[in-house]
């Protein structure tokens, strides 16, 4: 199996918020840091060598990896991170984890399964990115489950490289649990009861997002009540999986598909109109993140490519969403339309 061959440019301002948060101030890494746009793949091989320099800034401590990675924020993974707010369980979480790495990584590699009652996220020893981005990615992946449920816990972690006692006492402390060096897979185990929790979404970073999706949802269905954003709710979480339908949405509601068009018609909507609201002022939004390259953008609306988008913002906006970007500051220099 392939080695991952790219991280994408949000997931290394990682790396800066930690030096900012170490108050360190490394100008030349900083630089070239600020020089990767939040849409923009970064090759692999240089985001190990910006973090083999980062980590000379403190040679004093044993692990600094573990606190990179610490600093995970939705932001930091895109597409990823607003998949995980549509979440309504870690099962969901995961299970979107899974489907969409390819688009993170370039690479799909990970494999879950359920082993008595422990599911496990596996990752190829010959996918190891080394030892500091493995630790990074791993410890992001933990910091970003306790954000998404904060009684989750640990059964065991594992690394595919060789780590000294000082790194491996460092590890047991930030997992909570048993950590295996030199293994033949990266690996994570959690109990398989959490599955089933409800996500809390407490988080300040994850609250920001929803509430940014929620101002969206808000302008394509004004005075919106309960019901209302139960069946947007139910429509974000189902965009991504692609064609979504009334039937689909009325069963996630344990409604009939004629009870819905009953409320949408004494709204003066049709299903169609509702749809196509929702994506445009979600599209906005998503638009104004610069950490969504358009491709993602339209993976979350349920497009199956990226032409369909341009071709439906065309028509709500009369301009291409880079054209849009670009005119709002949210654009990186260079793209294709």
């Amino acid at each position: 199996m392939a080695t991952p061959v790219r991280v994408t440019g949000a997931w290394t301002q990682l790396l800066s918020d930690w030096l900012d948060q170490r108050q360190l101030v490394a100008p030349d890494l900083r630089l070239r840091l600020d020089s990767r746009r939040p849409d923009e793949p970064v090759p692999m091989l240089l985001w190990q060598q910006m973090l083999a320099e980062a980590v000379q800034l403190v040679p004093q401590e044993a692990a600094p990896a573990l606190q990179i990675g610490a600093c995970a924020q939705p932001r930091h993974a895109g597409l990823l991170g607003y998949l995980s707010l549509a979440s309504a369980t870690l099962a969901e979480a995961l299970q979107a984890y899974q489907r969409y790495e390819q688009l993170f990584y370039g690479e799909q590699l990970v494999s879950v399964t359920l082993e008595d009652s422990l599911l496990v996220m596996r990752w190829p020893g010959t996918a190891s990115t080394g030892p500091l981005a493995d630790t990074v990615a791993i410890a992001a992946l933990w910091s970003m489950l306790q954000r998404l449920l904060p009684q989750a816990r640990l059964q065991q972690v594992c690394f595919a490289f060789a780590a000294n006692a000082a790194q491996q006492q460092a590890a047991a402390v930030h997992f909570g649990c048993a950590v295996a060096f030199a293994q033949r897979c990266t690996a994570v185990m959690l109990p398989a009861a959490l599955l089933a929790l409800p996500l809390a979404h407490t988080d300040l970073a994850m609250r920001a997002l929803l509430e940014q999706q929620a101002k969206a949802l808000l302008l394509a269905l004004p005075a919106a009540d309960a019901l209302d954003r139960a069946l947007q709710q139910a429509l974000v979480r189902r965009l991504p999986e692609g064609e979504v339908n009334l039937v689909q949405l009325a069963a996630d509601l344990h409604l009939s598909v004629r009870s819905v068009q009953r409320r949408l018609q004494r709204r003066g909507l049709s299903w169609r109109q509702l749809l196509e609201r929702t994506r445009q002022q979600l599209a906005q939004t998503y638009l104004a993140d610069s950490g969504l390259q358009l491709g993602e953008i339209a993976l979350l609306l349920g497009y199956s490519e990226q032409s369909a988008f341009n071709r439906a913002w065309r028509r709500w906006s009369g301009t291409t969403p880079l054209q849009w970007r670009r005119l709002h500051g949210k654009a990186p220099a260079l793209g294709i339309e």
